[in-house]
Order: structure tokens, then sequence, then C-alpha cells
């Protein structure tokens, strides 16, 4: 039986949490005004279906990447809170997750939009 107050809650935690991600996290604020942009523009085009799931598909991976690497950060903030090696190297790497979706989401973009473009 599915709990509704349960649900609710549950809801409204997450929207806290992708609230308080955006107030507080440039990059995201500069991948969703990236992405607003990208899909005005698919719009505009009338690209087709398929080329809007890869487009969401990019979107979504990188803005959960986004969010994934600031719960990390903060993570390793907690256990380790002094400068340490292992954390910088963890905050590297999923800086380095997080611009791999870019750089993705950039090269699905071009695909996509390019065509479009050149006719």
């Amino acid at each position: 039986m599915i709990r509704f107050k349960r649900l609710y809650k549950s809801f409204t935690y997450a929207f806290r949490g992708l609230l308080k991600t955006f107030r507080e996290e440039q990059n995201l604020r500069v991948q969703t005004i990236a992405a607003l942009m990208a899909i005005i523009l698919a719009v505009f085009l009338r690209i087709e279906r398929l080329e809007w799931a890869l487009l969401i598909f990019s979107i979504s991976l990188v803005i959960l990447m986004e969010i994934l690497n600031s719960a990390v950060e903060r993570v390793s903030d907690v256990l380790k809170p002094r400068i340490s090696s292992y954390v910088k190297e963890i905050k590297d790497i999923m800086a380095a997750a997080v611009l791999l979706s870019a750089l993705s989401a950039v090269v699905i973009g071009l695909i996509i939009f390019l065509p479009y473009l050149i006719d």
C-alpha cells in the first residue's frame, strides 16, 4: 500500500535538496541556463522525438552528475574536514566526472543541432 504522507515527505525533501543545491552551486545554475537554451533551440528547430530523448538524457546526466558532485563534496568535508590529499583527489575525480558528462552533452548537442543549423 502506498503511504501518501510518506511519499509527500520524500518529494518535499528531494525538492528542498534540489533548491539548496541550485542556490549554492554556481555551476548548476550555469548548466541549467545552458539546458534551457538547448531546449528553446530544440523547440525552435522542431527536432525529432529520438533527438528529444537524447537531449533530455544528456541534460539530465549533467544535472545529476553536478548534484552528485555536490553531495560527495559535502560528505568528504564532513568525514575529513582538514585538508587531505584523499579529499582533494575525491573532489577532483568527481569534478572530472561532471566535466566528462558536460562534454558528452555538448557533443550530443552538436550532433543534434548542427544538421538543422547547416540546412
